[in-house]
């Protein structure tokens, strides 16, 4: 197994200061677009996409030497989509094309009917998929220019099948079945539990998915990266030298104690990006968020990995009594006031409602007013929910 690079070449880096790189932050949560960056500058932007980054070195030595590189994403579509796979994406996905990457977004419809989203209906996924870059476009993802492509791996493994089923047989027969059967979690179930024949078919087809699109960057979650890494090892097997980069970002908690991801089964976890006002106000106060408390801590998380990157800051209303209004530049900061109990949950929550209700405003009026928005959403809500 590789070890991850815990330390880059300093000499090469520049630094960056990200809270201080956007005029448009409020918008979009994005560092502004621009020609402008050096090589390091592009280092570290990139690299605070990821929680964790397989191979920093890699990655710098890739920067150097391509003006465009290539990003694999990609969504299965399984329901309503929540801010975690909404505003994050989108925040990601925003810092990528700022550094010139051209991100391809796999809408995996062929791998959401093989997990048996929808009842397997292909029908149904595709509007859910429609539904979900809707969604995208709302919220304010950057989709000018062509950098970023949504391409359905149905029509697209179609089109090019003598290439894309070659690569998955090879993968299988490189790798063992029990490495393989390790990788189940990214298809959202337990590791070895009530295994059926999917579980090896698509993780394979997962790790051709990286190649078969010319990906130099793989950027998803934490819970896809033993896939990621099979793609790596891959590598070695093929004795290919540029191996893909791995950028696996923080997997953001549901609302309750002890959830470690949002669900779409369990509306109490998960703040979907319509949800009204009001439900987003309800969500919040009922979340768990302990006084003084850093580790565990939802409410905390979701200001770190959503609030700050989007604006930049974080404001809190209080009273006089309280301390006054204070605004945060920090998430140090805001840290050292929680822990001390200088910020009170009930100052808090108020004030992460609000700030999250800002960004989920556009996406609420966008289905409202656009028909074809809102009739999807209307037949997404419609759907069971699979887990």
């Amino acid at each position: 197994m590789e070890a991850t690079s815990s330390e880059p070449p300093t000499e090469a880096v520049e630094s960056l200061s990200l809270s201080n790189s956007s005029e448009n932050a409020e918008s979009s949560g994005t560092p502004n677009p621009t020609n402008q960056w050096s090589l390091g500058q592009r280092f570290q932007i990139l690299k605070s996409v990821g929680e964790e980054c397989i191979q920093e070195d890699e990655l710098l030595n890739l920067l150097a030497k391509k003006t465009e590189l290539v990003c694999y994403d990609e969504f299965e579509p399984s329901g309503r989509t929540h801010i975690a796979q909404g505003v994050m994406k989108t925040i990601n996905v925003n810092k990528l094309t700022s550094t010139g990457c051209r991100v391809k977004i796999w809408i995996a419809d062929w791998f959401a009917k093989l997990n048996n989203k929808m009842g397997g209906d292909l029908k149904k996924i595709e509007v859910v998929g429609r539904y979900l870059i809707e969604i995208w476009k709302a919220v304010g993802m950057d989709l000018e220019g062509g950098k970023v492509e949504f391409l359905w791996s149905s029509k697209e493994i179609n089109a090019r099948v003598d290439e894309y089923w070659p690569l998955v047989f090879d993968i299988a027969q490189k790798n063992s079945l029990e490495s393989i059967i390790r990788c189940s979690q990214i298809m959202g179930r337990s590791e070895l539990d009530e295994s059926t024949g999917d579980e090896i078919l698509y993780p394979c087809m997962q790790c051709a998915d990286i190649f078969f699109l010319k990906a130099d960057i793989c950027r998803l979650g934490m819970d896809q990266w033993k896939v990621n890494v099979i793609a790596r090892e891959y590598c070695d097997d093929i004795k290919r030298k540029n191996k893909p980069i791995i950028l696996s970002h923080h997997m953001l908690p549901g609302l309750q104690q002890g959830q470690e991801k949002m669900s779409k089964s369990d509306p109490s976890s998960s703040i979907f990006m319509e949800d009204e006002e009001a439900e987003v106000n309800l969500k919040i106060k009922k979340a768990y968020c302990p006084p003084k408390i850093v580790e565990g801590n939802p409410c905390l998380e979701y200001i770190k990995y959503l609030i700050m990157p989007w604006f930049n800051e974080f404001s809190v209303e209080r009273n006089a009594e309280s301390g006054g209004n204070k605004t945060f530049k920090t998430f140090e900061e805001l840290i050292a006031d929680y822990e001390s109990g200088e910020l009170h949950p009930a100052d808090l929550k108020p004030a992460l409602a609000k700030s999250l209700n800002k960004i989920l405003e556009p996406v609420r009026e966008h289905f409202k007013k656009d028909s074809n928005a809102k009739d999807l959403l209307k037949r997404v809500k419609a759907y069971r929910v699979t887990k």
